[in-house]
């Protein structure tokens, strides 16, 4: 049965491999930096407040979210939320996750492309990521009739959410180079401090392009599993 182990997940082997890598990296890089108090001694809340404002967006709340690592931009809602270690925290690791949060709004301020378009097709992308899997192993037991259709649509449903998480990429890349900037633009490092703040930000972005490589295999797997209902 397809359900059961067979020779196609050797294609998705190394990139899951490589996720569970870039998870723990990040995972490493935040708790060896959230242990490094920055020089300015600013937490992570008044570093994005004080970005915010420099770039006029003031009417954008910091707020504190539960959890680690759950820091985001709602750009529905349009206010910036920090996790407490990063929203009370004055480490390296704090400052950076801050500023690369205040990066999105900024984004968002802007009408930056990639940003828009992804919260655009999310909606799309996010029903595929939850129906493509059971319409396509459903078509493929059910391979002969109507339902054998289901296995193209699951598939053309995980495209739209690889889409989305291939233009996460050049998203998250953009934030994070303007959250660098704001940090050294705005004195909030010393040059010493650039390289640890950039190591935090590198470990995050790792975790989305394994996302894209994992989900780019499983689409290979798909494909080849409908291929041999042909």
């Amino acid at each position: 049965m397809v359900f059961l182990p067979d020779a196609t997940w050797i294609l998705i082997l190394p990139a899951l491999l490589f996720a569970m890598w870039a998870q723990g990296r990040v995972r490493w890089a935040y708790q060896r930096f959230s242990r490094v108090p920055s020089r300015a001694g600013l937490t992570g809340a008044q570093v994005a407040r004080r970005i915010l404002d420099s770039a006029g967006l003031y009417d954008i709340p910091v707020e504190m979210t539960p959890g680690e690592l759950t820091d985001h931009f709602d750009p529905r809602k349009k206010v910036v939320r920090l996790s407490p270690g990063v929203y009370q925290g004055s480490s390296l690791a704090a400052l950076g996750i801050a500023a690369h949060e205040t990066g999105h709004a900024l984004q968002h301020d802007e009408g930056y492309f990639p940003l828009a378009f992804r919260n655009n097709i999310f909606p799309v992308a996010y029903l595929g990521s939850q129906l493509a899997f059971p319409l396509f192993f459903i078509g493929f037991i059910f391979s002969t009739g109507a339902l054998a259709g289901l296995m193209d649509i699951g598939i053309l449903l995980f495209c739209f959410a690889i889409i989305f998480q291939l233009v996460t990429l050049p998203v998250e890349f953009n934030a994070s180079n303007r959250a660098m900037a704001r940090l050294t633009s705005g004195g909030y490092l010393t040059t010493e401090e650039v390289g640890p703040t950039k190591q935090v930000l590198s470990a995050a972005a790792l975790t989305y392009v394994a996302a894209v490589a994992v989900a780019v295999t499983q689409l290979l797997r798909l494909l080849i599993l409908r291929g041999r209902r042909d």
